[in-house]
């Protein structure tokens, strides 16, 4: 899969085609647009088990508001590398790759948006490489506070062993092989929207939800959207985007000695039916945060599209006019 544009997914939004660009010992597959507003960067930052194109219903309007989009597929997704070695998933590692798609095109800084894991790693890029930063976006995960033990240890004693952050690091592979027993299936029933609650079920939610024949609630996106993500996935696997999670230890010890206050303008974008847990005290670690909710559960952008663009795109100009 290399572009997607209307021919390719029977959508009216044009999806830009990808370049291959050499970053930090990787190569990222990178989607473009708006490059005559050169010297106006914003990334974005996808999560798991996501893809560049999640971004598909943002990426136009940006363009269109004055600023220099940039859309990576992360290390492990879509047809960028997918280095074998766990550890080369750390944030040191994903961190480096946005700091050197920068130093590619030449800014200094940029405004980083993050959904899910890519919030994850856009805060983790703010501690390290705070200069490199100007502003943070981030969608459904908030600033997770570095405890004072790692946090995989931290979510075994209070969650469980078969929670699936847990799961992916104590049976490594397991999950991997599951996800990909039916691509389609697993994708299908996770991209859901109004999902009635339920009781917790035993064992792995994900791997749960892998192996449900019928999927809850209703479709995120349509069909020939998500044969977008089936067809990624099915070529790549899912053990690169997994390798994040297996890394989140590490991810605490890289973190030990760091500045943890992030000091740069953010806008932190929650779900009212996201089952990520919110940050009681954001304010604490983010002190220049704002905070908005919508009415959707875990797949903001995708879920509720004109809703997020027009929170960015406030957001941006507000701190513009400042």
């Amino acid at each position: 899969m290399t572009g997607f544009g209307p021919q390719d997914t029977g959508m009216t939004t044009d999806f830009p085609e990808p370049t291959r660009i050499s970053v930090n010992g990787v190569e990222l597959e990178v989607f473009e647009a708006g490059r005559q507003n050169a010297g106006n960067p914003i990334v974005l930052c996808h999560g798991w088990p996501e893809h560049a194109f999640s971004w598909r219903h943002q990426v136009p309007a940006l363009a269109a508001a004055g600023y220099h989009v940039i859309v990576p597929n992360q290390r492990g997704y879509g047809n960028s590398s997918r280095p074998a070695e766990v550890t080369d998933y750390d944030i040191e590692h994903l961190s480096g790759d946005l700091v050197a798609l920068l130093d590619h095109y030449g800014y200094e800084d940029a405004t980083f948006v993050g959904h899910d894991w890519g919030a994850f790693v856009v805060w983790g890029l703010a501690l390290l490489h705070p200069n490199r930063v100007n502003g943070v976006v981030a969608l459904s995960v908030p600033y997770q506070e570095r405890g004072e033990i790692p946090w995989i240890d931290f979510m075994e004693a209070v969650l469980g062993p078969d929670f699936y952050f847990v799961h992916f690091n104590r049976q490594p592979g397991v999950a991997d092989a599951v996800f990909e027993e039916d691509t389609f299936r697993f994708l299908r029933n996770l991209y859901r929207k109004n999902v009635p609650p339920a009781e917790p079920q035993p064992g792995n939610s994900l791997i749960n939800i892998a192996r449900a024949e019928t999927p809850l609630g209703e479709p995120v996106m349509n069909d020939s959207e998500l044969a977008v993500f089936v067809s990624a996935f099915e070529s790549t696997g899912f053990t690169g985007g997994i390798n994040w999670y297996r890394n989140l230890d590490r991810d605490w010890h890289l973190l030990a000695e760091v500045d943890p206050i992030v000091r740069q303008p953010a806008l932190m974008i929650y779900g009212d039916r996201d089952t990520v847990a919110r940050a009681e005290g954001l304010t604490e670690h983010v002190p220049n945060v704002q905070v908005i909710s919508l009415d959707c559960g875990h797949w903001i952008q995708q879920e509720k599209p004109r809703e997020t663009t027009e929170a960015i795109l406030k957001w941006l100009a507000n701190r513009a006019a400042a």
